[in-house]
Protein backbone atom coordinates (compact mmCIF):
# COMPACT_ATOMS: atom_id res chain seq x y z
CA UNK A 1 0.00 0.00 0.00
CA UNK A 2 1.32 3.47 -0.96
CA UNK A 3 1.47 5.47 2.29
CA UNK A 4 2.24 8.70 0.38
CA UNK A 5 -1.06 8.64 -1.52
CA UNK A 6 -3.56 11.27 -0.34
CA UNK A 7 -6.32 8.64 -0.23
CA UNK A 8 -6.44 5.16 1.23
CA UNK A 9 -7.58 3.65 -2.04
CA UNK A 10 -8.41 0.13 -0.79
CA UNK A 11 -10.55 1.70 1.94
CA UNK A 12 -12.26 3.94 -0.63
CA UNK A 13 -13.04 0.90 -2.79
CA UNK A 14 -14.48 -1.03 0.15
CA UNK A 15 -16.57 1.93 1.31
CA UNK A 16 -17.89 2.78 -2.16
CA UNK A 17 -18.88 -0.84 -2.75
CA UNK A 18 -20.52 -1.14 0.66
CA UNK A 19 -22.53 2.08 0.37
CA UNK A 20 -23.72 1.55 -3.21
CA UNK A 21 -27.36 0.47 -3.29
CA UNK A 22 -27.96 -2.91 -4.93
CA UNK A 23 -30.47 -1.74 -7.54
CA UNK A 24 -33.76 -3.25 -8.76
CA UNK A 25 -34.93 -6.66 -7.66
CA UNK A 26 -34.50 -9.45 -10.17
CA UNK A 27 -34.31 -13.24 -10.16
CA UNK A 28 -31.33 -15.33 -11.20
CA UNK A 29 -32.63 -16.13 -14.69
CA UNK A 30 -33.43 -12.50 -15.47
CA UNK A 31 -30.04 -11.39 -14.16
CA UNK A 32 -28.23 -13.97 -16.29
CA UNK A 33 -30.21 -12.93 -19.38
CA UNK A 34 -29.39 -9.27 -18.67
CA UNK A 35 -25.64 -9.93 -18.43
CA UNK A 36 -25.68 -12.08 -21.57
CA UNK A 37 -27.74 -9.47 -23.43
CA UNK A 38 -25.34 -6.67 -22.53
CA UNK A 39 -22.33 -8.69 -23.65
CA UNK A 40 -24.02 -9.48 -26.98
CA UNK A 41 -24.98 -5.84 -27.42
CA UNK A 42 -21.39 -4.69 -26.87
CA UNK A 43 -20.10 -7.19 -29.44
CA UNK A 44 -22.66 -6.16 -32.05
CA UNK A 45 -22.20 -2.45 -31.34
CA UNK A 46 -18.50 -2.49 -32.24
CA UNK A 47 -19.22 -3.36 -35.88
CA UNK A 48 -21.86 -0.65 -36.21
CA UNK A 49 -19.51 1.92 -34.67
CA UNK A 50 -16.75 1.10 -37.15
CA UNK A 51 -19.17 1.55 -40.05
CA UNK A 52 -20.81 4.74 -38.73
CA UNK A 53 -17.65 6.57 -37.69
CA UNK A 54 -15.35 5.31 -40.47
CA UNK A 55 -12.70 4.89 -37.76
CA UNK A 56 -10.32 1.96 -37.35
CA UNK A 57 -7.80 1.03 -34.65
CA UNK A 58 -4.43 2.64 -35.25
CA UNK A 59 -2.67 -0.70 -34.73
CA UNK A 60 -4.36 -2.09 -37.84
CA UNK A 61 -6.31 -4.75 -35.99
CA UNK A 62 -9.74 -5.80 -37.23
CA UNK A 63 -12.48 -4.93 -34.68
CA UNK A 64 -14.37 -8.03 -35.82
CA UNK A 65 -11.43 -10.17 -34.66
CA UNK A 66 -9.78 -8.11 -31.91
CA UNK A 67 -12.31 -6.24 -29.73
CA UNK A 68 -11.75 -2.51 -29.28
CA UNK A 69 -12.47 -2.82 -25.55
CA UNK A 70 -12.44 -5.28 -22.71
CA UNK A 71 -16.14 -5.58 -21.86
CA UNK A 72 -17.06 -5.92 -18.19
CA UNK A 73 -20.69 -6.21 -17.07
CA UNK A 74 -20.71 -5.04 -13.46
CA UNK A 75 -23.07 -4.30 -10.60
CA UNK A 76 -23.03 -1.02 -8.67
CA UNK A 77 -20.38 -2.09 -6.14
CA UNK A 78 -18.27 -3.38 -9.03
CA UNK A 79 -18.52 -0.02 -10.78
CA UNK A 80 -17.47 1.81 -7.59
CA UNK A 81 -14.44 -0.48 -7.18
CA UNK A 82 -13.44 -0.07 -10.83
CA UNK A 83 -13.59 3.71 -10.58
CA UNK A 84 -11.47 3.66 -7.47
CA UNK A 85 -8.82 1.96 -9.60
CA UNK A 86 -9.33 4.61 -12.28
CA UNK A 87 -8.94 7.49 -9.83
CA UNK A 88 -5.87 5.89 -8.28
CA UNK A 89 -4.31 5.58 -11.74
CA UNK A 90 -5.07 9.19 -12.64
CA UNK A 91 -3.71 10.58 -9.37
CA UNK A 92 -0.65 8.32 -9.13
CA UNK A 93 1.70 11.22 -9.91
CA UNK A 94 0.27 13.44 -7.19
CA UNK A 95 1.45 11.54 -4.15
CA UNK A 96 2.96 13.56 -1.32
CA UNK A 97 6.60 14.41 -2.01
CA UNK A 98 7.48 15.15 1.61
CA UNK A 99 5.94 13.80 4.78
CA UNK A 100 3.35 11.12 4.18
CA UNK A 101 -0.27 12.14 4.90
CA UNK A 102 -1.58 11.02 8.26
CA UNK A 103 -3.70 7.91 8.53
CA UNK A 104 -6.66 10.12 9.43
CA UNK A 105 -6.14 12.30 6.36
CA UNK A 106 -5.99 9.28 4.08
CA UNK A 107 -9.12 7.78 5.62
CA UNK A 108 -10.94 11.10 5.29
CA UNK A 109 -10.04 11.10 1.60
CA UNK A 110 -11.27 7.52 1.32
CA UNK A 111 -14.59 8.50 2.90
CA UNK A 112 -15.05 11.35 0.44
CA UNK A 113 -14.15 9.29 -2.62
CA UNK A 114 -16.13 6.23 -1.51
CA UNK A 115 -19.20 8.31 -0.69
CA UNK A 116 -19.25 10.10 -4.05
CA UNK A 117 -18.69 6.87 -6.00
CA UNK A 118 -21.51 5.17 -4.07
CA UNK A 119 -23.87 7.99 -5.08
CA UNK A 120 -22.80 7.92 -8.72
CA UNK A 121 -22.93 4.11 -8.90
CA UNK A 122 -26.71 4.25 -9.21
CA UNK A 123 -26.65 6.75 -12.08
CA UNK A 124 -24.13 5.48 -14.63
CA UNK A 125 -25.30 3.17 -17.43
CA UNK A 126 -21.95 2.59 -19.05
CA UNK A 127 -18.42 3.93 -19.06
CA UNK A 128 -15.31 3.45 -21.13
CA UNK A 129 -12.11 3.64 -19.09
CA UNK A 130 -9.05 4.20 -21.31
CA UNK A 131 -6.63 4.53 -18.39
CA UNK A 132 -6.81 1.13 -16.67
CA UNK A 133 -5.88 -1.11 -19.57
CA UNK A 134 -5.82 -4.88 -20.03
CA UNK A 135 -4.11 -7.25 -22.45
CA UNK A 136 -6.52 -8.96 -24.83
CA UNK A 137 -6.26 -11.45 -27.73
CA UNK A 138 -2.93 -11.37 -29.52
CA UNK A 139 -1.39 -9.22 -26.81
CA UNK A 140 -3.40 -6.15 -27.87
CA UNK A 141 -3.90 -3.69 -25.00
CA UNK A 142 -7.35 -2.19 -24.61
CA UNK A 143 -9.30 -0.08 -22.14
CA UNK A 144 -12.21 -1.34 -20.03
CA UNK A 145 -15.83 -0.92 -21.07
CA UNK A 146 -18.06 -1.06 -17.99
CA UNK A 147 -21.78 -1.75 -18.44
CA UNK A 148 -23.69 -1.33 -15.17
CA UNK A 149 -26.35 -4.02 -15.38
CA UNK A 150 -28.75 -2.94 -12.57
CA UNK A 151 -28.83 0.64 -13.84
CA UNK A 152 -29.63 -0.45 -17.40
CA UNK A 153 -32.39 -2.70 -16.07
CA UNK A 154 -33.81 0.02 -13.83
CA UNK A 155 -33.96 2.60 -16.60
CA UNK A 156 -35.47 0.34 -19.23
CA UNK A 157 -38.17 -0.55 -16.72
CA UNK A 158 -38.73 3.06 -15.67
CA UNK A 159 -38.96 4.41 -19.22
CA UNK A 160 -40.72 1.30 -20.58
CA UNK A 161 -38.14 0.71 -23.28
CA UNK A 162 -37.50 -2.31 -25.46
CA UNK A 163 -34.67 -4.09 -23.59
CA UNK A 164 -32.78 -5.36 -26.63
CA UNK A 165 -32.89 -1.98 -28.35
CA UNK A 166 -31.91 -0.03 -25.24
CA UNK A 167 -28.98 -2.29 -24.37
CA UNK A 168 -27.60 -1.99 -27.90
CA UNK A 169 -28.11 1.80 -27.82
CA UNK A 170 -26.13 2.12 -24.59
CA UNK A 171 -23.39 -0.15 -25.92
CA UNK A 172 -23.12 1.94 -29.11
CA UNK A 173 -22.21 5.01 -27.07
CA UNK A 174 -19.52 3.26 -25.05
CA UNK A 175 -18.03 1.36 -27.97
CA UNK A 176 -17.75 4.67 -29.82
CA UNK A 177 -15.55 5.87 -26.97
CA UNK A 178 -13.53 2.66 -27.23
CA UNK A 179 -13.03 3.24 -30.95
CA UNK A 180 -11.99 6.86 -30.38
CA UNK A 181 -9.13 5.78 -28.13
CA UNK A 182 -8.20 2.83 -30.36
CA UNK A 183 -8.02 5.14 -33.38
CA UNK A 184 -6.06 7.78 -31.45
CA UNK A 185 -3.75 5.87 -29.08
CA UNK A 186 -2.13 9.13 -27.96
CA UNK A 187 -5.44 10.45 -26.62
CA UNK A 188 -5.44 8.66 -23.25
CA UNK A 189 -1.99 9.97 -22.34
CA UNK A 190 -2.93 13.45 -23.55
CA UNK A 191 -5.94 13.54 -21.25
CA UNK A 192 -3.98 11.99 -18.40
CA UNK A 193 -1.27 14.63 -18.72
CA UNK A 194 -3.67 17.57 -18.83
CA UNK A 195 -5.65 16.19 -15.91
CA UNK A 196 -2.42 15.66 -13.95
CA UNK A 197 -1.49 19.32 -14.46
CA UNK A 198 -4.80 20.41 -12.98
CA UNK A 199 -4.56 17.98 -10.08
CA UNK A 200 -1.00 19.05 -9.32
CA UNK A 201 -2.01 22.71 -9.26
CA UNK A 202 -4.86 21.97 -6.89
CA UNK A 203 -2.74 19.78 -4.64
CA UNK A 204 0.11 22.29 -4.39
CA UNK A 205 -2.09 25.33 -3.82
CA UNK A 206 -0.91 27.54 -0.95
CA UNK A 207 -4.44 28.75 -0.23
CA UNK A 208 -6.00 25.36 0.53
CA UNK A 209 -7.59 26.62 3.75
CA UNK A 210 -9.34 29.56 2.09
CA UNK A 211 -10.43 27.40 -0.80
CA UNK A 212 -11.71 24.78 1.60
CA UNK A 213 -13.89 27.38 3.30
CA UNK A 214 -15.18 28.54 -0.10
CA UNK A 215 -16.02 24.96 -1.07
CA UNK A 216 -17.91 24.45 2.20
CA UNK A 217 -19.83 27.71 1.70
CA UNK A 218 -20.76 26.70 -1.85
CA UNK A 219 -22.06 23.33 -0.69
CA UNK A 220 -24.17 24.97 2.03
CA UNK A 221 -25.72 27.34 -0.50
CA UNK A 222 -26.56 24.41 -2.77
CA UNK A 223 -28.13 22.47 0.07
CA UNK A 224 -30.26 25.50 0.94
CA UNK A 225 -31.62 25.51 -2.59
CA UNK A 226 -29.84 28.67 -3.74
CA UNK A 227 -30.37 28.62 -7.49
CA UNK A 228 -27.60 31.19 -7.97
CA UNK A 229 -24.97 29.17 -6.15
CA UNK A 230 -21.98 28.55 -8.46
CA UNK A 231 -20.64 25.09 -9.14
CA UNK A 232 -17.35 24.04 -7.61
CA UNK A 233 -15.60 24.70 -10.93
CA UNK A 234 -16.14 28.41 -10.27
CA UNK A 235 -13.54 28.20 -7.49
CA UNK A 236 -10.69 27.50 -9.91
CA UNK A 237 -8.01 30.11 -10.48
CA UNK A 238 -7.60 31.51 -14.05
CA UNK A 239 -4.69 29.20 -14.92
CA UNK A 240 -6.56 26.19 -13.52
CA UNK A 241 -9.74 27.18 -15.36
CA UNK A 242 -7.85 27.31 -18.66
CA UNK A 243 -6.75 23.69 -18.28
CA UNK A 244 -10.22 22.76 -17.03
CA UNK A 245 -11.79 24.29 -20.15
CA UNK A 246 -9.26 22.61 -22.47
CA UNK A 247 -10.08 19.22 -20.98
CA UNK A 248 -13.78 20.11 -21.11
CA UNK A 249 -13.55 20.81 -24.84
CA UNK A 250 -12.03 17.38 -25.46
CA UNK A 251 -14.69 15.73 -23.31
CA UNK A 252 -17.38 17.61 -25.27
CA UNK A 253 -15.94 16.19 -28.49
CA UNK A 254 -15.81 12.65 -27.10
CA UNK A 255 -19.31 12.70 -25.64
CA UNK A 256 -20.92 14.54 -28.55
CA UNK A 257 -19.31 12.21 -31.08
CA UNK A 258 -20.60 9.18 -29.16
CA UNK A 259 -24.09 10.66 -28.85
CA UNK A 260 -24.26 11.30 -32.60
CA UNK A 261 -23.01 7.79 -33.36
CA UNK A 262 -25.50 6.05 -31.09
CA UNK A 263 -28.40 7.74 -32.88
CA UNK A 264 -26.93 7.45 -36.38
CA UNK A 265 -27.61 3.70 -36.60
CA UNK A 266 -31.23 4.51 -37.38
CA UNK A 267 -34.31 2.39 -36.87
CA UNK A 268 -33.10 -0.44 -39.07
CA UNK A 269 -30.62 -1.37 -36.32
CA UNK A 270 -32.40 0.03 -33.26
CA UNK A 271 -36.10 0.14 -34.25
CA UNK A 272 -37.14 2.25 -31.26
CA UNK A 273 -34.16 4.64 -31.34
CA UNK A 274 -36.30 7.80 -31.57
CA UNK A 275 -38.46 6.75 -28.64
CA UNK A 276 -35.39 5.90 -26.58
CA UNK A 277 -33.73 9.25 -27.30
CA UNK A 278 -36.88 11.25 -26.51
CA UNK A 279 -37.53 9.52 -23.20
CA UNK A 280 -33.87 9.45 -22.24
CA UNK A 281 -33.43 13.17 -22.93
CA UNK A 282 -36.50 14.06 -20.89
CA UNK A 283 -35.07 12.18 -17.95
CA UNK A 284 -31.47 13.33 -18.45
CA UNK A 285 -32.43 17.01 -18.41
CA UNK A 286 -33.77 16.64 -14.89
CA UNK A 287 -37.49 15.99 -15.21
CA UNK A 288 -38.71 14.54 -11.95
CA UNK A 289 -35.44 14.98 -10.06
CA UNK A 290 -35.62 15.73 -6.36
CA UNK A 291 -33.61 18.36 -4.47
CA UNK A 292 -30.88 15.90 -3.51
CA UNK A 293 -30.32 14.93 -7.15
CA UNK A 294 -30.17 18.56 -8.23
CA UNK A 295 -27.59 19.36 -5.55
CA UNK A 296 -25.50 16.34 -6.55
CA UNK A 297 -25.61 17.33 -10.21
CA UNK A 298 -24.32 20.83 -9.50
CA UNK A 299 -21.82 19.74 -6.88
CA UNK A 300 -20.16 17.20 -9.16
CA UNK A 301 -20.45 19.26 -12.33
CA UNK A 302 -22.95 16.89 -13.94
CA UNK A 303 -24.95 19.78 -15.39
CA UNK A 304 -21.76 20.86 -17.12
CA UNK A 305 -21.46 17.33 -18.52
CA UNK A 306 -24.96 17.60 -20.02
CA UNK A 307 -23.92 20.79 -21.77
CA UNK A 308 -20.86 18.94 -23.09
CA UNK A 309 -23.06 16.27 -24.68
CA UNK A 310 -25.12 18.89 -26.50
CA UNK A 311 -22.30 21.24 -27.48
CA UNK A 312 -20.14 18.34 -28.63
CA UNK A 313 -22.94 16.82 -30.70
CA UNK A 314 -23.58 20.20 -32.35
CA UNK A 315 -19.87 20.49 -33.15
CA UNK A 316 -19.74 17.00 -34.68
CA UNK A 317 -22.85 17.56 -36.81
CA UNK A 318 -21.67 20.97 -38.02
CA UNK A 319 -18.18 19.75 -38.95
CA UNK A 320 -19.52 16.64 -40.67
CA UNK A 321 -21.94 18.80 -42.62
CA UNK A 322 -19.09 21.06 -43.74
CA UNK A 323 -16.26 18.61 -44.53
CA UNK A 324 -17.81 15.14 -44.26
CA UNK A 325 -16.99 12.21 -42.01
CA UNK A 326 -13.43 12.03 -43.24
CA UNK A 327 -12.94 15.71 -42.51
CA UNK A 328 -14.25 15.27 -38.99
CA UNK A 329 -11.94 12.31 -38.42
CA UNK A 330 -8.93 14.58 -38.84
CA UNK A 331 -9.61 15.47 -35.22
CA UNK A 332 -8.15 12.09 -34.15
CA UNK A 333 -4.88 12.54 -36.07
CA UNK A 334 -2.89 14.50 -33.46
CA UNK A 335 -3.32 16.50 -30.25
CA UNK A 336 -3.01 19.74 -32.24
CA UNK A 337 -6.17 18.85 -34.15
CA UNK A 338 -8.35 18.68 -31.04
CA UNK A 339 -10.85 21.54 -30.80
CA UNK A 340 -10.37 24.20 -28.17
CA UNK A 341 -13.19 25.61 -26.03
CA UNK A 342 -13.98 28.39 -28.51
CA UNK A 343 -13.96 26.00 -31.46
CA UNK A 344 -16.50 23.71 -29.81
CA UNK A 345 -18.82 26.73 -29.81
CA UNK A 346 -17.72 27.79 -33.32
CA UNK A 347 -17.13 24.66 -35.45
CA UNK A 348 -16.34 26.79 -38.52
CA UNK A 349 -13.27 28.10 -36.71
CA UNK A 350 -12.00 24.56 -36.27
CA UNK A 351 -12.67 23.76 -39.93
CA UNK A 352 -10.75 26.87 -41.03
CA UNK A 353 -7.80 26.05 -38.76
CA UNK A 354 -7.51 22.36 -39.62
CA UNK A 355 -8.72 22.27 -43.22
CA UNK A 356 -7.85 25.78 -44.37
Amino acid sequence: MNQNAPVDWPAAARLGARLASPGPMTDRDEAAALVDGLRRAAAVAAGHVAEITALAPADGSDPAVVPVSHVMVVDRPGWARANTELLQTLTAGNDAAGDAPSRLTRLAGAAQVGGVLALLAGKVLGQFDPFVRTVGPGGVVRGRLLLVAPNVLALERELRLDPEDFRLWVALHEQTHAMQFAAAPWLAEHLRTRTAVLLEDLASSDDDRDRGRAVAATIVRMLRGDGDAPGLESLLRPDERQVFEEVGAVMALLEGHADVAMDAVGDTVVPTVRRIRARFEARRTGAGQGPADRVLRRLLGLDLKLAQYRDGASFVRAVTGAVGQGGLNAVWAAPGNLPGPREIADPRAWVRRVHG
